[in-house]
């Protein structure tokens, strides 16, 4: 069996409202070398998410609120590793206090 890598690149990602000014910080893994592409794939699977199931999450209400078109996304950082990427995560989220982000991640 092969090893799983812990090397990988990862992207940390905010998601702004942009009625509202609110926004989510997140993580996902850098697929290829496009990061831009990877970005815009998890916003699609954000919005997704909120369309079809009923979660009650701040992001998904939002979405469901103000609609997809509301929404952009960016780049915050890459990070090498998928323990060092969940970690600087929640670093930025304790920092920069998004709205957006469910209250069990807001430490």
């Amino acid at each position: 069996m092969r090893k799983r890598r812990s090397d990988r690149n990862h992207i940390i990602y905010k998601i702004d409202n942009t009625c509202t000014g609110d926004f989510y910080i997140g993580v996902t893994v850098l697929r290829g070398k496009a990061y831009l592409g990877s970005i815009k794939l998890r916003l699609k699977q954000h919005i997704s998410r909120a369309q079809t199931q009923d979660l009650q999450w701040a992001l998904c209400e939002s979405i469901r609120t103000y609609g997809p078109q509301s929404f952009s996304i960016s780049m915050l950082e890459i990070v090498r590793g998928k323990r060092p990427a969940h970690s600087r995560e929640t670093e930025l989220i304790k920092e920069m206090q998004p709205r957006l982000n469910t209250t069990s991640v807001n430490i």
